[in-house]
């Protein structure tokens, strides 16, 4: 039970930053720098991005970036080594990222929103 409530906890703490300081500022204007994770999208599967209502995949990126983190926290608290800690950490941190992003590509390729129906 603890430790599903340390999950809970470092997502909505995550998720609260998240909303602050990066989806907020874009929100509310047309910032020059857009997510990493939006070009990745947009780089690795085609994504259309004039397709898609930018607050709705900012939204969904946001959600997915705090599952992310808080998975992995909730991971590399069960394991003891700090060196070991760290290299778990580290390498869940890109498969959780890959993983995560595809789903968020058959998502949006379900709806019709990538470049030419297919990816890179």
């Amino acid at each position: 039970m603890e430790e599903f409530i340390l999950f809970i906890i470092t997502f909505i703490f995550v998720f609260v930053l998240y909303q602050l300081f990066l989806i907020g500022p874009r929100k509310k204007k047309k910032a020059k720098k857009e997510l990493i994770e939006i070009r990745y999208l947009e780089t690795r599967y085609a994504l259309d991005v004039k397709k898609i209502s930018y607050p709705q995949l900012l939204q969904i990126c946001a959600i997915v970036s705090s599952l992310d983190i808080s998975m992995i926290v909730w991971i590399i608290v069960h394991i003891h080594p700090l060196w070991l800690m760290l290299l778990v950490g580290f390498i869940a941190i890109f498969l959780f990222i890959l993983i995560s992003y595809h789903f968020v590509y058959l998502f949006y390729k379900k709806k019709g929103m990538v470049k030419d129906g297919k990816h890179k």
